[in-house]
């Protein structure tokens, strides 16, 4: 073989190893189904997301994968904001966003085909400073009230594990605390980060020590998007070991949030 038919096939095997790899037309299809993502952003968990305090534009974690989502696929992003997870599960049942970022939970899994969990969130719970509750099995006895945002992975795991304590529902998990204030109830349950950023800014309040649950934050795609969710899942699991979910916790400062092994 001549040196130049030498020099073609090693620069053919170089490209070909440079190349991008093939995306296949079945998942752009469920994930991008009218020409682009409509991605669902919650702004109900701080972790995951919140407004811009200068801009209001959306930013976080759940924001960026999105956006990388859409890079990927090379196609369009379009950010749809919720103000609850009830509302982003609502949205995937009515085939109104095409992947959205939920805590993963058996309940929802009839209408969410998730991928692994991405990130890690701890859930606690938070008392009045003179509260005889000093424990987080103290929480489940007869006549304490529990609050919780309606339809938030916490509502779904205290309705199957609490026996003895009521469950009461605020509008939203943000809300919790402001709701547990003017009801005088017992406990509010929670976002550990939100509820230690309650404890901060209103007086006499303080968290139980440790968790009552973990939760595992995933992305996910209306169920029968099989070509779809498989791709997301991958690429889930390329964010996670490339390092992007980590430097995205890092960049937009959120503490106590982990990224999922």
């Amino acid at each position: 073989m001549s040196r130049f038919a030498i020099t073609l096939s090693l620069v053919a095997l170089l490209l070909s190893c440079a190349a991008p790899p093939m995306i296949p037309s079945a998942a752009v299809a469920d994930l991008a189904p009218n020409a682009k993502i409509r991605a669902a952003i919650n702004f109900g968990n701080p972790i995951l997301a919140t407004k811009d305090a200068a801009t209001g534009e959306a930013r976080g974690v759940s924001v960026d994968l999105a956006r990388e989502l859409g890079r990927r696929l090379a196609v369009p992003v379009q950010l749809v904001t919720f103000n609850t997870a009830g509302e982003v599960v609502d949205a995937f049942k009515a085939g109104t966003i095409d992947v959205g970022f939920v805590a993963i939970d058996p309940a929802r899994a009839v209408d969410i085909s998730y991928t692994e969990a991405y990130v890690v969130i701890e859930g606690a719970y938070l008392v009045t400073r003179d509260s005889p509750i000093r424990s987080n099995a103290e929480v489940d006895r007869a006549g304490t009230r529990v609050v919780v945002g309606a339809k938030s992975a916490y509502d779904l795991y205290l309705s199957r594990e609490l026996k003895q304590a009521t469950i009461v529902r605020a509008p939203s998990s943000p809300a919790v605390t402001d709701f547990f204030l003017a009801q005088k109830l017992d406990v509010a349950a929670g976002v550990k980060q939100q509820l230690e950023a309650d404890a901060k800014r209103l007086p006499g309040l303080r968290l139980l020590d440790g968790r009552f649950m973990v939760i595992n934050q995933a992305m996910g795609t209306p169920r029968g998007r099989d070509a779809g969710a498989q791709y997301l899942r991958d690429f889930v699991a390329t964010m996670k070991s490339s390092g992007f979910v980590a430097e995205a916790l890092k960049r937009h400062g959120i503490e106590g949030a982990a990224v999922a092994p």
